[in-house]
């Protein structure tokens, strides 16, 4: 599908590679999210400094699946790293985070039967756990008083048809 591709950086996370000598294209790993809703239907956020953008986010539980992980067990990992909690896992959605530019897919979980877990969270990682209803999150993010990102928005979205009795399950 590609033709004639060189590699501008090579990075610790991510490669750049320059297709047809036109397109810039960033290689990324894929990447989990997680949507965990608490018995008050709330929705597990973390908030954290993301360096590229230069503030903190509003995001649900992300991050890098690691080598040879599947997406399960790195939402698994990411939720007792980032909120001290496991549980079930059932995929509900995965898409492309920016096709334009990048192919990192995003995997997006549902954390059901939620239990305390906790691995320890990345050295570089300063997280604050919040929980907030799924409608104050979008309402949040509509209104610009929610800085958040793609697992955001595809989390409160998938907790808003959940708490409405829709949930539709990606086939894997």
């Amino acid at each position: 599908m590609t033709g004639d591709a060189r590699t501008i950086y090579d990075g610790h996370i991510l490669k750049l590679e320059l297709l047809d000598n036109k397109w810039e294209v960033i290689r990324h790993a894929d990447a989990v999210a997680v949507l965990a809703l608490n018995e008050a239907s709330e929705m597990l956020l973390v908030r954290q400094l993301r360096r590229a953008v230069d503030a903190h986010t509003l995001e649900a539980p992300a991050g890098l699946i690691d080598g040879e992980e599947s997406p399960e067990a790195a939402a698994r990992r990411e939720l007792q790293e980032e909120a001290g909690l496991d549980g079930e896992m059932r995929l509900l959605t995965r898409f492309y985070s920016s096709p334009g530019f990048c192919d990192e897919q995003l995997y997006v979980f549902q954390a059901t039967n939620l239990r305390e877990s906790r691995l320890p969270h990345d050295e570089d990682e300063d997280i604050e756990v919040v929980w907030m209803a799924p409608q104050k999150v979008l309402d949040g993010l509509r209104e610009g008083r929610i800085i958040g990102s793609a697992s955001t928005l595809a989390a409160a979205l998938y907790g808003m048809q959940s708490l409405n009795g829709q949930g539709p399950v990606a086939d894997e």
